[in-house]
C-alpha cells in the first residue's frame, strides 16, 4: 500500500473488451481500496476508450514503455488482459519489478512460457492470481459443495460437454484467436476455464491425455464444401458480407466501433475477419479423455459451432451421480443485436431465447433429488462480480471451497490443454508432467 492514499496503485495491461470489467470494478466500487494509476496498449485509441468510459483520465503508456510505467506510477498490481501469448511477458516483468498480478484466463500459451511464470513467482515472492471465473459461479459451487460432502461418494468418471453457439462460437474465428500462435486454440484460449473447473471440482491432479480435434465447420476449406464461403477477408467495407450471418458488422455495436473499428489505423487489427477465410489454424471440434491421480477419468468434448450454447456434466460415484445441465440460450438469432462486446463474446445477445439450469443427484436405490440452484447476475452466471469482491475486495472470512486460483492452478489446466494439443499432432497419449510438470 501506499503510505500516501493507504490504497494500493494498480495498472491495466492490455485495454481491449474484457479489461473494461476490470477497469470499471478499480475506478468504482473497489476504488476506495486501489488507485487505477496507469494503462498500458498497443493501442492508444482503446486506452483513451476506457478513459471515457470510467469519465477520468488514467495516464497511458505504450507496450514498449511497460517498465518505465511501473517505476514511474509506483505500480503495486499488475492486471494482464493482453493477447494470450504476451501474458508471460507482462506477468514476469510485473514480478521482478516488485508486483503482485493478476491476470485474465488462460495463464499463458504454453509450456515454456509457463514455467518462465513459474519461476519468476517462486524468485520474487510475489502473488499470482488467475481470473478463474467459473469457480465462483454458485451453480459451480454447489457442484463442489455436494462433490465435497461426499453426495455420491468417490467419483470414478466425470462426462463433459460443452458447446458453443453460432454466434459466441464463431467469434474465435473472427478474431486474433484463430492464429494457435496467439491463443494456444480453443484447448487453452477455451478449455482453460474447463479443465480448471474439473480440477476444482475434483481436488486431483490430471495425469495423461489422449484427444482427438480438428477444423470441421469453419476455415476456408470447410466452408468452400459446404458453400458458406463469401468473398471477403474482412467485414467492414466489404458487399459481400452483407446479409452473411456469420458477419459481425462493427459500425453497428458501439462498444466493438469504439475499441477496435475506430482504433484501426493504430494498429492495423482487424476484429471482424470471415470466419471461412484463409489463416484459421486452431480446432472447433475436440474429444479428449484425461486420467486423474485418483483414478477418475474425464472425457470432455468441445464443439464450437453448436445451434445453441451450454454445456452438461455428469459425475458418476460410488454412491450415486450427480447431473449438471446448463443452458445459456436455446438458440442463436443471426438477427440478435445488443449493444456491446460482452454480448458477442461472452454469451447471449438481446432476442436470444434464455435456457434453464437444473442440478440433479441421483443416489442409489433412491428417486432423484433436484437441487434449487441459480446462476447469479451479471457475466459468467454471476461469477464476474463474485471473482471481483475476492480479488479487490476486503477478503471476507476464508472460503472453504478454495475459489481463489493461483500461478499453480493456472498451469495444472494449462497443461491439460497443452497435452490435448500434442495428442492431436502426435496420435498418442500424452503424459502431463512430460508436457508441464507443476
Amino acid at each position: 500500500m501506499t503510505r500516501e492514499t493507504a490504497r494500493r496503485r494498480c495498472a491495466v495491461v492490455g485495454l481491449g473488451a474484457r479489461a473494461r470489467l476490470y477497469t470499471e470494478a478499480l475506478a468504482g466500487p473497489y476504488a476506495d481500496r486501489f488507485e487505477l494509476a496507469a494503462f498500458c496498449d498497443v493501442n492508444a485509441r482503446r486506452m483513451a476508450v476506457h478513459n471515457e468510459w470510467i469519465g477520468r483520465h488514467v495516464p497511458g503508456y505504450a507496450a514498449e514503455e511497460f517498465d518505465e510505467m511501473l517505476r514511474r506510477e509506483r505500480i503495486d498490481l499488475v492486471v494482464v488482459c493482453s493477447v494470450d501469448r504476451t501474458h508471460d511477458h507482462y506477468i514476469v516483468r510485473a514480478l521482478e519489478a516488485g508486483c503482485d498480478v493478476v491476470t485474465e484466463k488462460p495463464m499463458t500459451t504454453d509450456a515454456d512460457r509457463a514455467r518462465r511464470v513459474l519461476d519468476a513467482r517462486r524468485r520474487t515472492g510475489h502473488e499470482v492470481r488467475v481470473a478463474f471465473n467459473y469457480r465462483y459461479n454458485p451453480v459451480h459451487a454447489a457442484v463442489r459443495e455436494h462433490l465435497a460432502s461426499g453426495a455420491i461418494g468417490e467419483v470414478g468418471s466425470v462426462h463433459f460437454e460443452w458447446l458453443l453457439d453460432l454466434k459466441h462460437g464463431a467469434d474465435y474465428f473472427r478474431r486474433w484467436h484463430r492464429d494457435k500462435a496467439n491463443s494456444g486454440g480453443l484447448m487453452v484460449h477455451k478449455a482453460t476455464h474447463h479443465f480448471d473447473l474439473v480440477n476444482w471440482w475434483l481436488d486431483a491432479d490430471p495425469l495423461s491425455v489422449y484427444a482427438v480435434g480438428g477444423l470441421f465447420f469453419y476455415g476456408a476449406e470447410a466452408g468452400r464444401r459446404r458453400g458458406l464461403a463469401r468473398d471477403y477477408a474482412r467485414v467492414h467495407g466489404s458487399p459481400a458480407a452483407v446479409g452473411d450471418p456469420f458477419a459481425v458488422h462493427l459500425a453497428d455495436w458501439p462498444v466493438l466501433s469504439a475499441l477496435y473499428l475506430d482504433a484501426e489505423g493504430e494498429d492495423g487489427y482487424h476484429r471482424d475477419q470471415n470466419v471461412f477465410a484463409p489463416g484459421v489454424t486452431i480446432e472447433d471440434d475436440m474429444a479428449v479423455l484425461v486420467r486423474y491421480a485418483t483414478g477418475a477419468t474425464l472425457t470432455y468434448h468441445l464443439t464450437a459451432y453448436s445451434p445453441w450454447e451450454g454445456y452438461r456434466v455428469a459425475f458418476n460415484g460410488s454412491e450415486g451421480r450427480l447431473e449438471l445441465l446448463v443452458e445459456e440460450s436455446v438458440w442463436a438469432r443471426p438477427d440478435a443485436r445488443a449493444d456491446g462486446a460482452n454480448a458477442v463474446m461472452h454469451g447471449a445477445a438481446v432476442g436470444d431465447e434464455a435456457g434453464r439450469t437444473e442440478l440433479v443427484l441421483r443416489r442409489f436405490w433412491q428417486p432423484p433429488t433436484r437441487i434449487d440452484v441459480r446462476s447469479g447476475e451479471g457475466g459468467h452466471g454471476g461469477g464476474d462480480v463474485r471473482m471481483l469482491a475476492d480479488l479487490f475486495g476486503d477478503g471476507g472470512p476464508d472460503d472453504s471451497l478454495r475459489r481463489a486460483a493461483d500461478a499453480t492452478d493456472g498451469a495444472r489446466s494449462l497443461a491439460v490443454g497443452l497435452a490435448a494439443n500434442e495428442s492431436f499432432t502426435t496420435g498418442r497419449p500424452v503424459r502431463v508432467r512430460e508436457v508441464l510438470a507443476v
